[in-house]
């Protein structure tokens, strides 16, 4: 099962996540972020995994966001390549940092791609063409994914989202929660069973399930009515990393 975990990589939070990256030009309140950043932690616990914290990267805005420069598949993980300078040397530290718990260690040498844009449901990936990760990108990560024994598709991401996995999410083995915009992708809707939020709650979209549980972003009423009928629901707080285009998902990598 792709939502089948033991252990989670996460960052600590970085007082110059103030200056990250945002599509609303905001501005986020760093005590804000840790306050809800703590709350992840608690929640990622309580679904059952065990945490490696790394140190906070001041140099590095956004690095708190550990899923984009790389991805955990079985025993190994791979290096990817941000595509934004500014988040371009955090593959370097995070290589380096993880690299001994894994069996093997992989890297994405040509093209840009970002973690937000890889879903992986039932040793399937699907790789979104974003602003963040290019086709070289998505095509290398492709071949070292396939030598790994996996399958992939690569898809494109609507324009106006910013990773693919900002709008979606796998809650079940054959199942994606989707916004509106992404249950129009054809891939999507010839190939899984799509749960369309409702207008308004498309941030919902970037749920987490994690074994028995499903973390759920937290204000969205209609979403958490619709899901908590089937999934045992942790709501999470995270309207200030919002602030910076982030949610449940980028702030770990899980395996």
């Amino acid at each position: 099962m792709s939502y089948s975990f033991k252990n989670a990589i996460i960052r600590l939070p970085n007082k110059s996540i103030q200056n990250g990256l945002s599509s609303q030009n905001l501005h986020p309140q760093y005590e804000v972020i840790a306050e809800e950043h703590s709350n992840y932690i608690k929640a990622i616990k309580a679904a059952g995994l065990q945490i490696k914290l790394l140190e906070s990267l001041e140099e590095y805005p956004d690095s708190i966001f550990v899923e984009d420069p790389a991805l955990t598949y079985k025993s190994n993980v791979i290096i990817l390549n941000p595509f934004d300078p500014s988040r371009n040397g955090e593959k370097n530290i995070i290589k380096n940092e993880i690299k001994h718990l894994f069996d093997n260690i992989l890297f994405i040498e040509d093209g840009f791609v970002e973690g937000g844009d890889i879903l992986n449901i039932n040793n399937h990936f699907i790789i979104g063409l974003s602003n963040r990760t290019n086709k070289l990108g998505a095509e290398n990560l492709s071949s070292l994914l396939n030598k790994l024994g996996a399958t992939v598709e690569i898809c494109k991401t609507p324009d106006d989202i910013l990773h693919f996995k900002s709008e979606c999410s796998v809650i079940n083995d054959d199942t994606i929660l989707v916004s509106n915009k992404m249950a129009q992708l054809d891939y999507l809707k010839s190939n899984y069973h799509l749960i369309e939020l409702p207008t308004g709650e498309e941030g919902a979209a970037n749920a987490l399930r994690i074994n028995d549980k499903l973390l759920l972003p937290d204000g969205f009423t209609k979403a958490e009515e619709m899901l908590s009928k089937k999934y045992n629901i942790i709501k999470v707080k995270v309207d200030e990393i919002a602030k910076v285009d982030a949610g449940l998902s980028c702030m770990s990598l899980r395996w």
